[in-house]
């Protein structure tokens, strides 16, 4: 049980101090670590937020100098972090702190990078070996998550996408955890009911594809299996009428999940992230329009993990074959669709869309192999 009225510190490996209030921690931590000019690294939305403006003037209280680096786009682009960077050397920075959802984690995490390591940003894309190339040292860096979805805040990878073609690559290395993450569910409180859902749908793909991505991790599947019943406990309740506990109850199953996903992924996120690359269509969404879809291709044969699913999302026992029906109930609860038409997808689009799938790099990890054609068969089902 999670007492609101208590604040935690733990390390996973990350040290994490999570509870209502600890965000008034954040200057005296600056102020211990000898750190006085923090680069603040958020989206456009955060920047405007009461509580942002509240971190800001904290920070200035205490004594920092405070610089904001928000013009990034919803899905980043290279040249989001490049200008980033370039404010960190201008403005003479000595930390980055990163503070909303994956989009302005990702980009603040590939700031950090970006600082000591100047070939070509995507030299360093984990998917041809650039993980080698980060040997520099990486400014002291902090994260805040605003959102209960991604659990950016504990990775160590950022999702950067290319300019012209809006490929998306990955810039990983373990110098990119940060030093330290701050988890308060009070910022959350005021996030809109879609962008709660859509999130908290995000952050159930990851626990669900995570459990059943192939190879052995078992730790990673006790994990995966607590933040879907975190979830399951809170998600609608965070949605429509959130208190301290069902935000606190989502922050957690948001970082297990992204805990969870380095066992990998899975067919789901496959399909999601060519509509954000093509339709800029917001990623939670994307993955809970296609969870259902993708679940039911992957039930057959891997029934007894449904089972074991089922039961963590509080279906019942030996219910693996309801999961699929609770997916779809879930997000006709939460008010999101169900189906790819009502999110502007296209029958002329699945072509490009399935191309763009098989070349995604989540669906390697998925129980079953995934060709092209499974693709366009997945897309046209959701249609």
């Amino acid at each position: 049980m999670i007492d609101i009225n208590q604040t935690y510190s733990f390390n996973f490996p990350t040290p994490i101090r999570f509870g209502a209030g600890v965000l008034d921690e954040l200057a005296g931590y600056l102020k211990e670590n000898q750190l006085k000019k923090p680069l603040l690294v958020t989206d456009p939305l955060v920047a405007e937020l009461d509580f942002f403006a509240e971190i800001r003037k904290n920070l200035e209280q205490s004594g920092c100098s405070v610089e904001v680096f928000q013009e990034m786009h919803k899905n980043p682009v290279k040249s989001d972090v490049i200008k980033g960077g370039e404010m960190y050397h201008q403005t003479s920075r000595d930390c980055v702190i990163g503070i909303g959802g994956g989009v302005a984690l990702d980009v603040a995490r590939a700031i950090v990078l970006r600082v000591n390591h100047t070939r070509d940003l995507f030299d360093y894309d984990d998917l041809i070996g650039g993980d080698k190339y980060v040997t520099g040292e990486v400014p002291h860096f902090i994260t805040i998550p605003t959102t209960a979805g991604t659990g950016s805040e504990v990775g160590r990878s950022a999702i950067i996408s290319e300019d012209d073609s809006k490929k998306k690559r990955i810039l990983f290395s373990p110098k990119l955890l940060a030093k330290i993450v701050f988890v308060d569910p009070l910022p959350t409180m005021e996030l809109p009911p879609f962008v709660t859902a859509a999130t908290g749908m995000d952050a159930l793909t990851h626990n669900l594809e995570a459990y059943l991505a192939k190879g052995f991790h078992p730790m990673c599947d006790g994990i995966a299996l607590e933040g879907m019943s975190l979830i399951a406990q809170s998600i609608e309740k965070a949605t429509k009428k959130p208190d301290i506990e069902s935000r606190s109850k989502m922050l957690l199953a948001s970082l297990m999940g992204a805990i969870a996903f380095q066992k990998g992924l899975g067919v789901v996120h496959s399909l999601a992230h060519p509509l954000s690359s093509l339709l800029d269509t917001h990623h939670g969404l994307a993955n809970a329009v296609n969870l259902p879809y993708g679940m039911r291709f992957n039930y057959e044969g891997f029934e007894a993990y449904f089972d074991n699913m089922a039961y963590a999302l509080g279906i019942g026992a030996g219910k693996g074959d309801k999961v699929v029906d609770y997916l779809f109930e879930m997000n006709d609860r939460l008010g999101l669709p169900s189906r790819l038409s009502e999110i502007g997808v296209k029958e002329p689009h699945i072509e490009e869309l399935s191309i763009l799938a098989e070349a995604d790099f989540c669906h390697p990890s998925n129980p079953k192999p995934v060709s092209r054609e499974d693709f366009k068969r997945l897309y046209k089902e959701a249609l």
